[in-house]
């Protein structure tokens, strides 16, 4: 099939990759989105994220007339939706609704310049039925095309589901390497939709229904939160028995059948954090291990808090007098993972900000940031290095594990008073 045009609605930490590895492949890419300075910088050749090998290609695609960007939906054979889908939280902090207002300003802006033939992929991550209501939605602005839902086959629109599933930091080699799960509306939605990855996938194309390839990203990610979970739950038990869980799950991590994940400060991203919640608002009365799951991992960063908490009485006591404005506490990183500058739903940045709050004086570590988000506009917080902040920190948080960090394990070790959430002196 003959893919002239592909245009990538959303250039963010998916979306751009994406647009760039098509380009790469010689293929028209129109990227959209409607952040100006992310359109600017990419016309460029420049990127406005962290992702290893992502400069290059997108300086080399937009050198050569392959990738542009735009902040319009422009006519093209191709539209992929990659646009954020959060939740949104009761006042309690109980229920989580799937907000797919992304998804439904992405459809109506593309609407108008569909036409027969064109194909529209919904990546973003969402809960079981979205791709259905994007379908009804640009169906309900163009009368004049006919949609699956009404015409299965003969339809002049083709839609489907092509969740991504790449790991940040490895999203170029991942986008290539890894299988795809795609699920047309229809058969025929299906073949289109294969045809458009084969152009760049060099893993497996599996074909399903668009229902059941939503299901399969969430239920990915359950899977991951679910065991993580087990990890950050054991972290809490073995906090409370003074038995390192770093040992002991080295240790039961020797069982063959065994293979115990790493604890830390919580979850974060817009994947694990995020997709399990969906699953459980669909059926919330058969999804009682995965709403378990997310709340021990939400309740993570809470107890990290309790462990600063703890460390600020034992510096008052040893101090007469001190307050806590006279207490300076390090958090070491704020992203969501490892080596990226990615913030989205991190924990790491959920504790900053409340340590903040205690009205001690904070200092940020993150390599991957050249500014704090205005979520830590504090008069009492600052971004700054590792080296400053070991030399006056009072108490050390160690929140990711960057690998700069590790390269400086004996200086955080020398501390007296460290808590290490991700296991970094091990």
């Amino acid at each position: 099939m003959n893919f002239e045009t592909i245009s990538v609605i959303g250039l963010g930490y998916i979306g751009l990759p994406t647009a760039a590895v098509i380009a790469s492949r010689r293929k028209k890419v129109i990227g959209v989105d409607i952040n100006q300075h992310a359109v600017d910088t990419i016309n460029k050749g420049n990127i406005h994220i962290v992702e290893p090998e992502l400069d290059m290609i997108v300086h080399a695609t937009v050198a050569e007339g392959y990738l542009q960007a735009t902040t319009k939906p422009q006519p093209a054979d191709v539209f992929m939706i990659a646009v954020p889908t959060p939740f949104n939280s009761d006042t309690e902090g109980k229920q989580h609704k799937a907000d797919l207002s992304y998804i439904e300003s992405a459809s109506k802006a593309l609407a108008p310049v569909l036409k027969t033939g064109d194909l529209v992929v919904l990546e973003s991550t969402s809960p079981v039925g979205a791709t259905e209501k994007m379908s009804a939605w640009l169906a309900e602005i163009r009368p004049d095309l006919t949609f699956p839902q009404t015409h299965g086959e003969t339809s002049d629109i083709r839609i489907a589901h092509c969740p991504e599933r790449v790991l940040p930091g490895h999203v170029v080699r991942e986008l290539v390497e890894n299988d795809r799960v795609i699920g047309g509306m229809t058969p025929k939605c299906s073949e289109v939709a294969k045809a458009l990855y084969q152009i760049f996938v060099e893993g497996e194309c599996l074909v399903t229904t668009a229902r059941t390839a939503e299901m399969t990203k969430l239920t990915e990610n359950s899977f991951r939160d679910v065991n993580i979970a087990f990890a950050n739950e054991l972290s809490v038990i073995c906090n409370k028995l003074d038995i390192n869980v770093w040992e002991l799950i080295s240790l039961a991590n020797r069982h063959p059948r065994v293979e115990i994940l790493q604890p830390g400060a919580g979850v974060g991203g817009h994947c694990i954090a995020v997709d399990p919640w969906f699953i459980v608002d669909s059926c919330p009365e058969e999804s009682q291990l995965i709403r378990s799951a997310r709340e021990v991992n939400d309740g993570k960063p809470q107890w990290v808090l309790n462990q600063v908490k703890d460390k600020l009485d034992q510096v008052r006591r040893e101090n007469s007098g001190y307050t806590s404005g006279d207490i300076t506490v390090a958090c070491l990183g704020i992203s969501f993972k490892p080596d990226i500058d990615d913030l989205r739903e991190s924990p790491a940045l959920d504790v900053a900000r409340a340590v903040a709050k205690l009205g001690c004086q904070v200092q940020i570590v993150e390599p991957n940031i050249e500014s704090l988000p205005e979520s830590m506009d504090y008069t009492n917080v600052e971004l700054t290095s590792l080296k400053q902040s070991l030399l006056e920190a009072d108490v050390v948080c160690v929140l990711v594990k960057h690998s700069s960090f590790m390269e400086q394990v004996e200086f955080v070790s020398a501390k007296s008073n460290v808590i290490d959430a991700v296991g970094l002196l091990r």
